[in-house]
């Protein structure tokens, strides 16, 4: 069975972000389309970037840890929430934290923000800088809008029928392209 990493990286107070992640990790589990694990960035704590792990001296164990879940998965979905116009600062702390990792590595998005237009600028940094270190960027991307509405505090949709049918397909094309790197390699 496949194994999905679903990198939550919000760590600001209040984060309404998470809720998604829950609700993937949920959703993978009930359709049993693969082994998922949320990887928590608030849990983590990381220093801001300073050298890649592999370059580190004394790397930290959490960083140690998060970079051998990146490299155990065989594809992940970061849910990214917007701020500003952009993805959080922890987020890009991490993935610049790690290189060969995310080489050939599946990556999907899901985006959320608590405007009408969900996350959409969140990712495209994002998707340049993990294209850069070889990631294999997944097109598909899914946005929830108006995320305070859209889910509960548990992970669960206001609209779970819609909201599974939109998920279920995204996902496919995250779990088409880890078939597609398994057979190339």
């Amino acid at each position: 069975m496949n194994n999905i990493v679903i990198i939550s990286p919000s760590v600001r107070t209040g984060r309404k972000s998470h809720r998604v992640a829950v609700y993937f990790e949920n959703l993978i589990r009930e359709k049993n389309l693969a082994g998922v694990e949320i990887v928590d960035l608030l849990r983590y704590k990381f220093p801001l970037f300073e050298e890649r792990l592999k370059y580190q001296n004394t790397p930290l164990k959490e960083a140690s840890n998060f970079a051998e879940k990146i490299r155990q998965a065989d594809g992940v979905l970061i849910i990214s929430p917007e701020y500003n116009g952009g993805s959080p600062a922890s987020l890009k702390n991490a993935i610049d934290l790690l290189v060969e990792e995310w080489y050939k590595k599946p990556v999907a998005f899901a985006t959320v923000s608590d405007g009408n237009f969900a996350g959409t600028q969140a990712i495209v940094s994002l998707q340049f800088s993990l294209s850069r270190l070889g990631a294999m960027i997944v097109p598909a991307t899914l946005r929830f809008p108006l995320i305070q509405s859209a889910f509960d505090e548990n992970g669960v949709p206001a609209d779970k029928e819609k909201t599974d049918k939109k998920s279920l397909s995204f996902l496919n094309e995250l779990l088409w392209y880890i078939e597609a790197r398994k057979k190339m390699s």
